[in-house]
């Protein structure tokens, strides 16, 4: 058995930084990570035959990109890098982690998850159909395969990666057929002197905005989604939605949603980190000060796997925890360049939450949701189904609903039905939503195949 070292998980803007501040003071950390190379979801990499410029590829953040990708070159040789491997479970001070149809696991003194986030999604009567995507899932399409997801591609939601995604496919020459945001107006004004924290990446989304209206895409605020029509044999064909007051339609063959992000926080709950309701976002982040430190000694939170704060928060978010894990391993590290880091945290935490005020999440709608809609598409979970549990049952707490009901069991593991069925839930039985609860981590956080084998390190 190898002797405990230290651990990162995630090659993405956080877990490279925090990587690059351990190399620098002579610690050589194991760095576990999915991806075939480093970058995350912001910063893939495109497949080695494409040949696409940094510009068109990462756009505005085209330097940034290629400052992390330069930083990970240089620290290969530094580094115990196990790539395109999965971190399926955390237990008893060890990583367990899946390449191929292998399965071992590792020792850890000191670990640190930088796992990124997913798309957060709010069903929709239809959501279901062929050709409905989440916006992760059409911007990596974009990224890593060249092509759209549609040929009309309707883009619904709020938040900023919803203009960005819409803005990218505009760019590539892809069809955009409109872009359908359910915030309105008055919550962006409301919300601008928080995000004057960040005036260029202001400046960055409004571009977007003119842009995509410039090159004459409908761009539609407070928009209520009423349905998305079509079959499982053709696909999608087109989106029903209501604003003031008139349901209106629009013709597509792809739509891709999304309502901001979520942290992916399995591994730090099997990791057995304390959890904190947020009020503002109505979901439950791990407990994690600024500097990373979680509530469990020896296992730090990085990047938007703990607190969305976008691509430079995170890289500012590794090198914190990294600094961190020296500090409580009795290095000396500069105090000075730790309060330069936090300070500029603090400004983007204020952006951070100003998003929340312009693109708030839609909690209305669950209750909204008609009977027949699928709220869990791996279980096909419909809303009424998951009323009758509550309702018939008594199951008013998200674990016991979903023991009823097997909504969160399915391959998602409730990434994608988990917020939706807790507002479900809590509209059902009349109980604030914190009251819910949320659905528990299990192992493996991903599936695995039925081939897979644990060997010994």
């Amino acid at each position: 058995m190898a002797e405990p070292g230290v651990i990162i998980i995630g090659a993405g803007p956080a877990g490279v930084r925090a990587a690059e501040e351990l190399v620098a003071a002579g610690v050589r950390p194991t760095l576990i990570d999915e991806g075939r190379r480093d970058g995350g979801q912001i910063y893939r990499r495109q497949p080695d035959h494409f040949k696409r410029k940094y510009a068109t590829l990462y756009g505005s953040e085209a330097m940034r990109a290629a400052d992390l990708h330069r930083s990970f070159e240089a620290l290969r040789s530094h580094i115990n890098y196990r790539l395109e491997t999965m971190a399926w479970n955390i237990s008893e001070g060890h990583v367990h982690m899946v390449n191929g149809h292998r399965s071992r696991k590792l020792p850890y003194s000191a670990l640190i998850v930088c796992s990124g986030a997913t798309d957060r999604l709010m069903p929709v009567t239809g959501w279901e159909l062929p050709g409905t995507y989440s916006l992760g899932a059409a911007q990596i399409a974009l990224k890593s395969q060249a092509c759209a997801v549609g040929s009309r591609v309707v883009f619904m939601g709020s938040g900023p990666l919803l203009y960005l995604v819409a803005y990218q496919y505009m760019k590539a020459g892809a069809g955009v057929a409109a872009v359908l945001d359910n915030s309105r107006f008055w919550n962006r004004l409301t919300a601008l002197p928080k995000l004057l924290a960040r005036p260029a990446l202001l400046r960055l989304g409004m571009g977007y905005v003119s842009a995509l209206r410039k090159a004459g895409v409908p761009v539609i605020g407070g928009i209520e989604p009423v349905e998305i029509r079509g079959d499982s044999e053709d696909g999608v064909r087109a989106v029903r939605f209501r604003t003031g007051g008139e349901v209106n339609e629009i013709d597509c063959d792809a739509v891709a949603i999304g309502y901001h992000l979520r942290p992916e926080t399995q591994l730090a709950d099997l990791a057995r980190c304390a959890f904190r309701f947020d009020a503002a976002t109505r979901q439950w982040f791990p407990d994690v000060t600024m500097e990373g430190r979680s509530s469990v000694p020896g296992v730090y939170l990085a990047g938007d796997g703990a607190r969305i704060l976008g691509a430079e928060g995170a890289e500012n978010a590794g090198r914190l925890a990294a600094l961190s894990l020296l500090k409580d391993m009795g290095r000396n590290v500069d105090e000075n360049r730790v309060q330069t880091l936090l300070a500029a945290q603090d400004k983007m935490e204020r952006f951070r939450q100003g998003l929340v005020e312009a693109f708030p999440w839609p909690a209305e709608q669950a209750g909204k949701l008609s009977d027949d809609a699928i709220v869990c598409r791996c279980e096909c979970i419909t809303a009424g189904e998951l009323r009758r549990v509550v309702k018939e049952m008594g199951a008013h707490e998200a674990n016991r609903a979903k023991a009823f009901s097997r909504v969160g069991m399915g391959r998602c593991q409730g990434r994608y039905c988990g917020h939706a069925g807790a507002e479900i839930i809590a509209h059902a039985c009349g109980v604030p939503l914190e009251q819910v609860g949320r659905l528990r981590s299990q192992a493996p956080v991903k599936p695995l195949s039925i081939a897979v084998r644990e060997e010994l390190e």
